[in-house]
């Protein structure tokens, strides 16, 4: 069965850091374009970043320079570095894949079930 499954998040004090990491199923999700994206209590599910196979990368503008999406291909596993986190990016963040290669336009298909991340001031 397709799963995937987030971990790191957590609550950390405005300034701090997370890195989230997200484990996919199978083999075939190492072809296909990984993201993230978030999503606050009460707003809309935004668009975070994404990363193809050979390491392209798209950013959602505001979030450019704090956040660095990676990928390790042989362990199917996905990361989302983020520093400098401000209480604005308190949200509920899901690890996706696509069924394609392709970063941008990113286009999610399978989604993990979520982890919490809550920033402080």
């Amino acid at each position: 069965q397709v799963q995937l499954v987030e971990s790191g998040g957590g609550l950390v004090q405005a300034g701090g850091s997370l890195r989230l990491s997200c484990a996919a199923s199978g083999r075939t999700f190492s072809r296909y374009a990984r993201g993230w994206f978030r999503q606050a209590p009460g707003k809309e599910r935004e668009f975070v970043a994404a990363i193809t196979w050979s390491g392209g990368t798209t950013y959602y503008a505001d979030l450019k320079g704090r956040f660095t999406i990676s990928r390790d291909t042989a362990k199917n596993t996905v990361y989302l570095q983020m520093n400098s986190l401000k209480p604005e990016d308190t949200a509920v963040y899901y690890c996706t894949s696509s069924v394609v290669d392709i970063a941008a336009p990113y286009v999610p298909k399978y989604w993990g079930q979520g982890t919490q991340v809550t920033v402080s001031s």
